[in-house]
């Protein structure tokens, strides 16, 4: 039986998104068909509404307007930033209570998916507050230490990817940073990385007991 052509395009649709196979894609399908006009309609202009969203001019992050809502919140603490890969980072971080500023870089290097160093907004994150920002306060990356004590904390995914974009941070801030008296007033932090809340030890692979012993705290 083909279906006719409104669902089919419909599932097709779905079908592109990440993580919907054909048979999840057939019963999102088949579920907006039944759901009242005026939910379909309000679906619809969500989509249609989504490109109305604008990148943040200061830490690239997906908001209403050219500065965030974090950027232009005064209370936050400029004096650190934290690093991430994506957007939805952000949101997960921010449940955590952190009360630092951000920045994203919409990705990781990956030669083989031809994504190198241009392809993200690294090269912001070393200019950053450079130059002001109507709205926002921020920081020279080097700056005079006395006035300014600035902490980046690297949080890129633990994998191969997110690794090699750590390092290549690393290593362009340090340049930045060198350019200024002894490299003083800059902090490059990496986020720890250990066994999870509830995890078994034996289960545990040998770079994850390795980050969590690196990692140990006092108690």
């Amino acid at each position: 039986m083909k279906l006719p052509k409104p669902l089919q395009n419909l599932k097709d649709s779905f079908e592109k998104l990440p993580g919907i196979g054909p048979k999840t894609a057939e019963r999102l399908t088949f579920y907006l068909l039944r759901v009242p006009q005026s939910d379909l309609d309000l679906f619809a202009s969500s989509i249609n509404n989504l490109k109305q969203t604008k990148i943040c001019s200061i830490c690239k992050n997906v908001g209403e307007s050219d500065i965030c809502d974090v950027c232009s919140d005064q209370t936050r603490d400029k004096n650190t930033i934290l690093v991430v890969q994506s957007p939805l980072d952000v949101l997960a971080l921010e449940k955590s209570g952190y009360k630092g500023v951000y920045h994203v870089l919409h990705g990781a290097i990956n030669p083989i998916a031809g994504i190198g160093p241009e392809e993200l907004f690294i090269e912001d994150l070393v200019q950053r507050g450079r130059t002001p920002k109507t709205g926002a306060s921020d920081h020279v990356l080097g700056s005079d230490p006395k006035t300014h004590d600035l902490e980046v904390i690297i949080a890129t995914n633990p994998d191969l990817e997110g690794e090699a974009t750590a390092m290549y941070i690393t290593e362009k801030l340090k340049i930045q940073s060198s350019k200024f008296k002894d490299g003083e007033g800059l902090k490059i932090t990496r986020i720890g990385r250990g066994l999870p809340t509830g995890a078994d030890i034996e289960y545990a692979d040998e770079t994850t007991l390795k980050r969590a012993l690196e990692g140990r705290t006092a108690t």
